[in-house]
C-alpha cells in the first residue's frame, strides 16, 4: 500500500476556483480508492482538523497541519533558500501531489504529481498582480521541469505546457474537472423567490455571468455588449445582467463603465455568491454568458449547462474544450458579436432548446468520478516508473 499526500491547501482557504475544485477532486479520490494511504496535507490555520475534511474508507482520512501558512513556507522555501523539504511536517510519501502549481522542496526519490491549472500569468502578464506575477513566473517553471509527472485541466493547458516550457506531451496528463450532482435543471420549491428575495432581484430575466472581476474574465466587454443589447428590438422588457464574483485585481474600469453607459440599475453586481445558493442562482438565469479571454478549463459554463441554461462563451483557451456544440462561441473582443449572439440566445426559441438539450446532455460526460479514475491512473503509472 503506497502512501500518497495530496496538498489540500486550497480546499480549506480557498471557497471558488482551484479551492473547489480540490475539494471536488479529492472527495471523489476517497470515495473510489482504498488501495492506497491517502493522506492529506493543508499549510496554515487552526491544528485541530477541519470539520469538513472528507471521510476515506468510512473513517476520517489523515490529515496533516502545517503550523506555517503556504506564503510563509514560499518565504522560506523561495526567497531565503532554505531547503526545508515537506516531509518535515508531512513524514515520507511514497507520492506527494502538489495541487496548486507550486511544488515545494522534497526529500531525494519521492514521486511527485503537479497540478498546472493554467499558464496566463504568461499567455496574458497583465492579467495578474506584479508581485504574484513575479513569483509564478520564477518558479512554475522550475516546479514543473522537477516534478515527476503534470496533471493539466484541459488540452489547452497542456499544449502550453508543452509549447512554452518545452515539456514533453508523454510527461503531461489532461484531466477535465467534473460537475457536482448539485447542478441540475430540476428547481426547489419557492426557490426563485427566496433567490431573488435574498439577493434583491426583481422578477426580469437576467444574463448571469460567474467569476471574480479580474482582467482575464473579460467583464468590460460584457458590459458594453450588454449595453448595446439592450438597444435593439425584441429584448425582453427589464433584463438585467447579474455578476455574481468577488473583486479581484483591476475591476475599477468595469464599474467605471458601467457608470459611464448609465446601466446602474441594469447591472447587478451581486459579489461573492455561497455554494448554497449557485444552484439556484443558474437555473434562473435566462442565459449564461462567459467571454472570458483565457480559461485553465471553466468551470462555470459547465455547471450552467447542467443547470439547463443556453451557455453564450469565449472561443479562447480551453472553452470550447468544455461547451462543445452546446452553446455560443464568439471572439472574446468582438463587443458586437457578444451583442447578437446574448440576443439570440435570449429571444430564439428554438435554438434555447436545442441549446438546453445539447447543454445537458455534454454536461453529464463531465463527472468527478471520471476525474477521480484518470488521477488514480496518474499515481499508479508514477508509482510503478
Amino acid at each position: 500500500m503506497a502512501r500518497i499526500t495530496v496538498d489540500y491547501t486550497a480546499a480549506i482557504w480557498q471557497s471558488a476556483g482551484i479551492g473547489r475544485l480540490t475539494r471536488e477532486l479529492v472527495q471523489a479520490l476517497l470515495a473510489l480508492d482504498d488501495s492506497h494511504d491517502i493522506r492529506l496535507l493543508c499549510m496554515g490555520g487552526p491544528a485541530q482538523r477541519p470539520a469538513d475534511v472528507p471521510i476515506h474508507r468510512g473513517r476520517p482520512v489523515d490529515f496533516v497541519h502545517v503550523p506555517l501558512t503556504d506564503r510563509w513556507l514560499y518565504r522560506l522555501w523561495f526567497r531565503a533558500h532554505l531547503p526545508l523539504p515537506i516531509e518535515t511536517f508531512a513524514g515520507r510519501s511514497d507520492l506527494y501531489h502538489a495541487t496548486d502549481f507550486v511544488l515545494p522542496p522534497m526529500l531525494p526519490g519521492t514521486r511527485t504529481v503537479l497540478t498546472i491549472h493554467d499558464l496566463t500569468f504568461l499567455r496574458d502578464p497583465t492579467s495578474a498582480q506584479p508581485r504574484l506575477l513575479t513569483f509564478l513566473t520564477n518558479m512554475v517553471s522550475k516546479s514543473a521541469q522537477r516534478a515527476t509527472h503534470l496533471v493539466a485541466d484541459s488540452l489547452a493547458t497542456a499544449h502550453d505546457l508543452h509549447e512554452l516550457y518545452g515539456l514533453p506531451q508523454d510527461h503531461i496528463t489532461t484531466i477535465y474537472s467534473g460537475v457536482n450532482e448539485r447542478f441540475n435543471p430540476r428547481p426547489l420549491d419557492g426557490e426563485a423567490q427566496t433567490l431573488r428575495k435574498k439577493l434583491e432581484l426583481d422578477r426580469a430575466p437576467y444574463i448571469l455571468t460567474v467569476g471574480t472581476l479580474q482582467r482575464r474574465k473579460n467583464h468590460l466587454t460584457l458590459v458594453r455588449a450588454f449595453g448595446e443589447l439592450l438597444h435593439r428590438e425584441g429584448v425582453p422588457e427589464g433584463v438585467q445582467l447579474v455578476v455574481a464574483g468577488s473583486k479581484g485585481w483591476l475591476y475599477d474600469e468595469v464599474l467605471g463603465e458601467v457608470k459611464s453607459l448609465d446601466l446602474e440599475r441594469q447591472v447587478r453586481f451581486i459579489g461573492f455568491t455561497d455554494e448554497v445558493d449557485l444552484p439556484a442562482l443558474y437555473r434562473n438565469a435566462a442565459v449564461f454568458a462567459f467571454p472570458s479571454l483565457y480559461e485553465g478549463f471553466g468551470l462555470p459554463p459547465l455547471e450552467a449547462m447542467a443547470s439547463g441554461v443556453p451557455v453564450v462563451a469565449s472561443n479562447a483557451s480551453s472553452l470550447p474544450e468544455v461547451v462543445g456544440d452546446a452553446g455560443l462561441m464568439v471572439d472574446p473582443l468582438d463587443v458586437h458579436g457578444l451583442a447578437a449572439a446574448l440576443f439570440r440566445a435570449l429571444t430564439d426559441g428554438d435554438w434555447r432548446a436545442e441549446s438546453i438539450h445539447r447543454g445537458l446532455q455534454r454536461a453529464a460526460t463531465f463527472t468527478w468520478r471520471r476525474a477521480a479514475e484518470q488521477l488514480l491512473g496518474v499515481y499508479e503509472r508514477v508509482l510503478s516508473a
